[in-house]
């Protein structure tokens, strides 16, 4: 059983980011937003690590976070941080389509 080191990283990546937002802008919903989808992609890495085919929780997580924070950079032009984790939110989402593979 191969840990899932990369999807871990990836949910402490969120889960930072939204402490960061938080401390630097005062924002709340930045804070709740990093720890929820941080902990979901967590559990998502848990899961992958137990079951190297069971993406699903991972790959939704991904997903969304590619949508939403795909359409802020659009709206924004700016790469940090909508950019930055709609592009790492795609490279997740290729990384586990090719797991899948």
């Amino acid at each position: 059983m191969a840990i899932d080191w990369i999807g871990f990283a990836y949910a402490a990546l969120l889960a930072v980011g939204g402490v960061v937002g938080y401390t630097r802008k005062g924002s709340k919903i930045s804070l709740a937003a990093g720890l929820t989808f941080g902990s979901v992609a967590g559990y998502g890495a848990y899961c992958v690590t137990r079951d190297p085919r069971n993406v699903k929780i991972s790959l939704f997580s991904a997903f969304l976070l590619t949508i939403i924070m795909g359409m802020r950079f659009k709206r924004s032009k700016k790469l940090m941080p909508a950019g930055l984790v709609a592009c790492l939110s795609l490279l997740m989402i290729l990384r586990l389509v090719f797991m899948l593979l």
